[in-house]
């Protein structure tokens, strides 16, 4: 009776390891597929946000004399922006530009921009006048980083005041090289419509690096033209102007670029500087939110 109840327990133990085997070896353990897990020392603005997966620091004007990719969908920038050219001879002269940039579904982005600039009369006075009014579209190719520096082409028309209007294409380019590195370059066609038909071939490129995430980034800006009109066209006025770059987040929602070029060439301005305050509207960084713990958001 004793030599029973000792053996039960072992007889049971047996049982359960021989089913248990035979599960394992008619059922073989399933592989779960690996989880990438991002580390969170990545600097916030290199995040991706939207539908597109683009780096956040792209949601806004990064370069002031270069453009990068498009807005999220839905996302508004609304900028004011100040452009000081110092000819080599005569009176400076200064254009303010008033712009917004809505992002649209399927990597579209529309603009609306407006300038004022005043001119140096004959009479040797300057004077404000209304400039022009223009229309972009714009539309990325692919996601973020499907397709190498990620390129998106844009089509203005621009409604000149008191001159015939003009069109423009541009090709931009875009890409991180690393963390905290942006670069940018783009490529201009313009050509007016009418009147001396001025025609003007352009090119910017740009280079930033992040000092502080979020908060402050420095780099170099430079930019290339070669204009024309319909008797001048083998004989293009050419210019070239670079210097640095800085660019101020006083809050998630603003920045503040700051750009002081100088020319080189006889035909380039002495110097231009080109101030930029934005605001931005809309999904914007608060997409990347989900990707940070709820612990460490607004640190």
């Amino acid at each position: 009776m004793n030599n029973a109840r000792i053996s039960l327990p072992v007889l049971i133990a047996a049982l359960v390891g021989w089913t248990a085997g035979g599960l394992a070896q008619t059922n073989p353990p399933i592989r779960l597929p690996e989880v990438e897990v991002t580390g969170l020392n990545a600097p916030q603005e290199d995040l991706p946000i939207g539908p597109s997966q683009q780096p956040e620091w792209t949601a806004r004007r990064r370069f002031a004399t270069t453009r990068i990719y498009v807005q999220p969908p839905w996302q508004v920038e609304t900028e004011l922006g100040w452009d000081a050219t110092f000819p080599r001879t005569g009176k400076p002269e200064h254009l303010i530009q008033e712009e917004v940039e809505i992002g649209l579904p399927h990597r579209f982005q529309l603009d609306f921009e407006n300038h004022d600039q005043n001119f140096e009369e004959d009479a040797g006075a300057t004077n404000w006048h209304h400039d022009s009014n223009s229309l972009e579209l714009g539309y990325a190719f692919a996601d973020w980083d499907v397709i190498p520096l990620n390129p998106t082409l844009k089509g203005e028309w621009k409604f000149n005041h008191g001159a015939a209007d003009a069109y423009e294409l541009q090709l931009l380019l875009g890409e991180e090289f690393g963390p905290r590195w942006h670069w940018g370059l783009n490529l201009f066609f313009e050509h007016q419509i009418g009147d001396d038909r001025r025609q003007e071939v352009a090119a910017s490129h740009a280079i930033s690096y992040t000092l502080i995430d979020e908060k402050l980034s420095a780099g170099v800006e430079m930019k290339f033209s070669a204009g024309s009109d319909k008797d001048s066209r083998n004989d293009p006025e050419k210019s070239f102007e670079l210097g640095p770059s800085v660019q101020w987040r006083p809050t998630r929602r603003t920045h503040l670029d700051v750009v002081p070029l100088i020319g080189v060439g006889h035909d380039a301005p002495q110097a231009e500087l080109l101030v930029f305050f934005g605001i931005e509207f809309g999904p914007g960084s608060k997409e990347k939110e989900g990707l940070v713990p709820a612990s460490l958001r607004g640190k």
